[in-house]
């Protein structure tokens, strides 16, 4: 499975930013679909996750009510489109794949195995 991160760029607080990942290679074997985000000095935090299905999606409670995560299985690709950003929004923004079927979304990095290489999102305050 590869997965390829897009969308990042700067952008002025309040503004919006949709990210992209595209998946491909062995995409069937995916379950479900995570946001990750590092800011510089901190530790990989969760932002979202989104099962295959759709029908399932769960949000850190510092990006719920601005963030959305969706996919288009057509595409093999899922997004992330921000709203609202703040400066605290700032940081690699990185898509991974779980591919092992879990009871509830993951929420930590160890439990994905495959990272797109991240997309940069600066939010100016």
């Amino acid at each position: 499975v590869q997965l390829q991160a897009s969308g990042g760029g700067l952008v002025q607080a309040g503004g919006s930013l949709r990210l992209s990942c595209a998946a491909s290679g062995r995409t069937f074997s995916i379950y479900d679909m995570g946001w990750f985000r590092q800011a510089p000095g901190k530790e990989r935090e969760f932002v979202a996750a989104i099962s295959r299905s759709g029908d399932s999606f769960y949000y850190a409670d510092s990006v719920k009510g601005r963030f959305t995560i969706s996919e288009d299985n057509s595409k093999n690709t899922v997004y992330l489109q921000m709203n609202s950003l703040k400066p605290e929004d700032t940081a690699i923004y990185y898509c991974a794949a779980d591919l092992r079927y879990r009871i509830s979304l993951g929420r930590s990095p160890d439990e994905y195995a495959y990272w797109g290489q991240g997309t940069l999102v600066t939010v100016s305050s």
